[in-house]
């Protein structure tokens, strides 16, 4: 293959929504942590962005341990959102984490509507550089509780409409556990979001045959990793086929460049890392420059021209 920029490095800037990124490369939420943790394995700053973990409005303690367990090609967690709420993440976290240089994505959660609409609130003040807010609505839904609010199309429109009051643009990070994503995408963007994130973990479970006893300490968990990328990349797939002006973040199991190109090809406009970083902290380091590599290999110029290309 011939280099497809005469030589020079092809470029891997893309946009989500309103928000351009010098390139699809992100950590996902809840495995870079709430600040600075991994800043000393990965640049920071030549990330598309941050995604830090979940925060709700309050502080909130998560779940008993165990939290996290090994599976076959795989990880289950239940650390069930632990965080030190909004307010404390702006006043102690956030300012060090600018100081990378870093975009950042900030993540929030809640147990009622009314949870989502304060904490997006909370953040309506925010720097500049907290360029979006991901709404995971993949969480329990107290005002509900036969299924997460991620679950419903009614309840995923009312709670992104109030994450308007963060006042920048809001992505939905959706849950794989439907029978229509692509319907609860929908949703979302009728509330008001202008990207998806696809996929959250998946409902999971470990029993240890010794103990005959569950292994984690809240019993059930979500899966990640690579066991989970069929079926994220097929979510990524049916979302951008049935709504191909929707901006997708897919997010599964990406490990290599080749897993970054087979997200955008489905449709995705950018990539989240998680559960690779925790085998390997510098895994967003060389994607970058394996992505870099993979595109110089085969003749593109530019990322743009690979995005939705299974579809044609």
């Amino acid at each position: 293959m011939v280099d497809g920029r005469q030589g020079g490095a092809p470029d891997l800037s893309t946009t989500v929504g309103s928000v351009t990124l010098p390139n699809p490369l992100m950590t996902a939420a809840g495995t870079a942590g709430h600040g600075t943790e991994l800043a000393r394995y990965v640049d920071f700053a030549a990330l598309g962005a941050v995604v830090v973990k979940s925060l709700s409005a309050d502080p909130w303690a998560g779940n008993p341990a165990p939290r996290v367990h090994q599976a076959t090609a795989a990880m289950i967690n239940s650390v069930g959102l632990q965080g030190p709420g909004v307010a404390a993440w702006l006043e102690h976290d956030l300012p060090d984490l600018l100081r990378t240089g870093a975009r950042v994505v900030a993540s929030i959660w809640g147990r009622t509507v009314d949870d989502f609409a304060r904490a997006a609130a909370m953040l309506a003040d925010a720097p500049d550089q907290v360029v979006a807010v991901e709404v995971n609505v993949s969480c329990p839904n107290l005002e509900d509780r036969r299924r997460m609010f991620a679950h419903s199309p009614t309840a995923t429109c009312e709670v992104l409409d109030a994450a308007r009051a963060c006042r920048r643009p809001t992505w939905a990070k959706l849950s794989p556990n439907v029978h229509d994503i692509a319907e609860i995408a929908d949703a979302a963007r009728r509330g008001g979001a202008e990207a998806v994130t696809l996929v959250n973990t998946m409902l999971a479970i470990a029993i240890d045959a010794e103990t005959r006893r569950p292994v984690l300490g809240a019993v059930r968990g979500g899966l990640s990793g690579p066991a989970i990328k069929p079926v994220a990349l097929r979510a990524v797939f049916d979302c951008h086929e049935a709504l191909p002006d929707l901006p997708v973040i897919g997010v599964g199991g990406v490990a290599s460049a080749a897993d970054v190109v087979e997200y955008l090809l489905a449709g995705a406009r950018a990539v989240q890392v998680g559960t690779a970083s925790f085998a390997d902290p510098r895994t967003l380091d060389r994607l970058r420059l394996d992505l870099t590599r993979w595109c110089r290999d085969h003749g593109v110029r530019s990322v743009e021209e690979l995005i939705g290309g299974a579809h044609v």
